[in-house]
C-alpha cells in the first residue's frame, strides 16, 4: 500500500528562472535551496535545455519552477479561469495575514481581500508569471472541519450526479452573503 508522507515539491513554469527566484525571496523571503539545469530531459531524453529552481516554501515545502528556452513562450491555461489555478500558502493567523498583505502592498502588488472563505481568510495576489498566490490563515473550529469531512463524500457524489452546487456546506458563506 502506498503510504504518502508528505508532497516533496511541487512544480510550475516561469519566464525567467533568476526574476523568479528574486520575486519570492523578495515578497514571501523564501530561499533559493537548489538549481539543476540539463540539456536533456532526464525522464524523457528529450533535447529541452532548461533551469529547475527550488525553493524552500517551509516546513519542508517545497515550491519548485522550470525556466525552459525550448518551447513556445508560456501562458496559463485560457480555458481555465484565472482564479482557479493558484499555490496556496498558509501563514500563521489572522493578523500575520493582515501584516503580509500591508507587506505586499508596501513593495508595490496589488492584493485581493482579506477574503472570507468560512473556515479561512485569504488574500490573493500575482507572481511575475502570472501564476496566482494565496496567503491563507485557518480559523475554522475542529468542529466545522469534522463536519466539512463528514459531508464530503455525499457533497462529491451529489456534484457527480447533478454537475449542481450541493448546499451541505453552505454555511461557510452564509455569514458574507448577509452583509
Amino acid at each position: 500500500m502506498i503510504h504518502i508522507e508528505k508532497i516533496h515539491h511541487v512544480a510550475y513554469r516561469c519566464k525567467d528562472a533568476k526574476t523568479t527566484v528574486e520575486f519570492y525571496q523578495k515578497h514571501l523571503n523564501m530561499d533559493l535551496l537548489v538549481c539543476i539545469a540539463e540539456d536533456k530531459v532526464p525522464s524523457t531524453k528529450e533535447p529541452d535545455p532548461y533551469m529547475h529552481v527550488f525553493l524552500n516554501a517551509g516546513s519542508g515545502n517545497i515550491l519548485a519552477f522550470f525556466e525552459i528556452t525550448g518551447q513556445k513562450e508560456m501562458s496559463r491555461d485560457l480555458n481555465t479561469p484565472q482564479w482557479v489555478q493558484h499555490i496556496a500558502f498558509q501563514v500563521k493567523d489572522e493578523q500575520a495575514l493582515i501584516e503580509a498583505k500591508n507587506e505586499l502592498i508596501a513593495k508595490g502588488l496589488e492584493v485581493i481581500g482579506v477574503t472570507e472563505h468560512g473556515i479561512i481568510k485569504s488574500i490573493y495576489f500575482f507572481d511575475p508569471n502570472g501564476h496566482r498566490l494565496e496567503l491563507t490563515c485557518a480559523v475554522g473550529t475542529t468542529q466545522e472541519m469534522i463536519e466539512l469531512k463528514e459531508v464530503a463524500p455525499r457533497m462529491l457524489e451529489e456534484w457527480s450526479q447533478t454537475k449542481r452546487p450541493p448546499k451541505h456546506s453552505a454555511w461557510l458563506h452564509e455569514k458574507e452573503f448577509k452583509k
